[in-house]
């Protein structure tokens, strides 16, 4: 592993292990949802309306852990946050094994 490749999976998992930070600041500061994290319906309380496009498709893709959460839409909070740091860690390992055997497919072949 190259100093670089090092440095990169080290700032992947300080990333994984701050991303709690998108539901513990909201709470802290009663702000609702965590931003961006927007379903249709918190969507069209804030526009007033959902795009046709959005609606089509936002029912596309269910996530194998919905809202990065292990437990229930009321857990306590310290389950939020080692449900998002656990998401977060699956996301870097599945994404990190596509790319690498994706690489190892290229590298061959040529």
């Amino acid at each position: 592993m190259t100093s670089f490749q090092k440095k990169l999976w080290i700032g992947l998992i300080i990333m994984a292990l701050l991303s709690p930070l998108g539901i513990i600041l909201p709470e802290k500061f009663k702000a609702g949802d965590a931003w961006g994290e927007w379903g249709t319906d918190t969507l069209e309380k804030l526009l007033g309306y959902v795009p046709e496009g959005l609606k089509k498709l936002a029912d596309l893709w269910k996530a194998p852990i919905a809202d990065y959460n292990l437990g229930s839409e009321n857990s306590p909070l310290i389950i939020q946050v080692v449900s998002y740091v656990i998401s977060g860690i699956l996301g870097i390992a599945i994404v990190g094994s596509v790319i690498y055997l994706i690489s190892n497919l290229l590298v061959k072949k040529s």
